[in-house]
């Protein structure tokens, strides 16, 4: 499979045999960047999804949560720029509208189209832009879209967030393709961006769902940049079946490995997005470790990685483990302070409830800390449960971004 390091490192994509993709441009964005995107595939093929556990949700949340109930789509249209978010009953029939003329276009059923959205939210969807784009759209569709697909659904990246992976099923190896976009609202609770993942592999929709729920789990519901959730957070995986073979059953050997693949291909993307992170400079593994139980260490690990004091410590560079320390504290989570061991890197700071006062020291842990990436482990010394999470710095250029998005 590949690793987050090789898949950022990664040049050309994979086609996955029964989906074409497309991105193009519609005047949705001022700037004249690509703004509105496709995937399709050749027929209603297993579908599932995942989507953000905020009550306000998006029009086109409602919709393709609405419509993949059934485990079937045939295509996914998205659009950046505008989130058609807070737009009322409008905003829900702009999605159906849109939706619907991509599948005049393609000959299928409207309710086997998804949609999409991200950008700014409140604002009514340009329909007319869409559609007047779709024929672009639709003609620029190909087997190897994936590069321009994974452009037009940028808002804030600064770049493109994608990722292969491959597992065995029988004595054939099916592909998995997960695109990605995301750089700030990013936290858990569900997915935290958008993403989309496709394979080749064939499976049902109750597999597949299986798979992508835990997969998402382990991935984008353990990364953070700034402890905001979208209104528009959505993940759906589509397996078109193209590699042929019986379809995969739950609980079988192929089943792991397809959970495997979709964590492995879905974590690179969450890296990448917490790498982005508007601004960001430091990608940080948070690792608690002999915690009391394992809801306790993610506790933890989650109160850390979140901690705008923690955050903006690593954007200084600052081996401030008290930050660190104190985070842990209020997680809600018992452990005896005296027992705790915080090391940045390889380098012990704090140990049996005392920091480690030496100058040499600190200047090693803060030369960890200029690193583009690096890991911070706290020992609670309270059980044997562990868990991640995985953070940014948090600094002048996430502010910069944010306080000037709408204007």
């Amino acid at each position: 499979m590949a690793s987050a390091r090789e898949a950022r490192g990664a040049q050309g994509w994979p086609p996955i045999a029964g989906f074409r993709l497309a991105g193009v441009a519609c005047g949705i964005k001022a700037s004249g960047r690509p703004d509105l995107a496709a995937i399709v595939a050749e027929r209603p093929v297993p579908t599932a999804a995942v989507f953000t556990r905020n009550l306000v949700r998006a029009a086109p949340v409602e919709v393709a949560a609405e419509r993949v109930r059934r485990g079937r789509a045939q295509a996914i249209l998205v659009n950046s720029g505008n989130a058609n978010a807070c737009t009322g009953a409008q905003g829900v029939r702009d999605a159906e509208r849109t939706t619907g003329a991509l599948a005049r276009a393609l000959g299928c059923e409207a309710r086997h189209v998804l949609p999409a959205s991200t950008g700014v939210i409140g604002q009514p969807l340009d329909v007319t832009a869409i559609v007047s784009g779709l024929p672009r759209l639709v003609d620029a569709l190909d087997e190897g879209g994936a590069a321009a697909f994974a452009d037009a659904i940028l808002t804030t990246d600064r770049g493109p967030k994608l990722a292969c992976a491959r597992f065995r099923v029988g004595r054939r190896d099916a592909t998995v393709l997960a695109i990605a976009k995301g750089a700030g609202m990013i936290h858990p609770n569900m997915a935290t961006t958008l993403g989309f993942v496709l394979t080749d592999a064939p499976v049902g929709a109750p597999v597949l769902r299986k798979a992508l729920r835990s997969a998402t789990e382990q991935t984008f519901n353990r990364v953070s940049v700034d402890g905001d959730t979208s209104t528009n957070d959505t993940v759906v995986a589509m397996a078109s079946g193209a590699l042929g073979g019986a379809s995969i059953s739950a609980d079988s050997a192929s089943a792991r490995r397809l959970e495997g693949a979709l964590t492995e291909a879905l974590s690179a993307v969450a890296l990448m997005i917490v790498a982005d992170g508007e601004g960001a400079e430091h990608l940080v593994r948070i690792e608690v470790a002999r915690a009391p139980n394992d809801p306790g260490a993610l506790r933890v690990a989650r109160a850390i990685a979140t901690s705008l004091l923690v955050k903006t410590a690593l954007h200084g560079c600052d081996p401030n483990w008290g930050r660190i320390v104190a985070a842990a504290g209020r997680a809600g989570v018992r452990f005896d302070p005296s027992k705790v061991r915080v090391r940045i890197g390889d380098v012990t700071v704090f140990a049996r409830g005392l920091p480690v006062r030496d100058d040499a020291v600190e200047r090693e842990a803060a030369a960890v800390m200029k690193r583009a990436e690096y890991t911070v482990r706290v020992d609670l010394g309270a059980g044997t449960a562990a868990a991640h999470y995985t953070t940014c710095d948090i600094g002048h250029e996430y502010v910069r971004i944010n306080a000037d998005y709408r204007s």
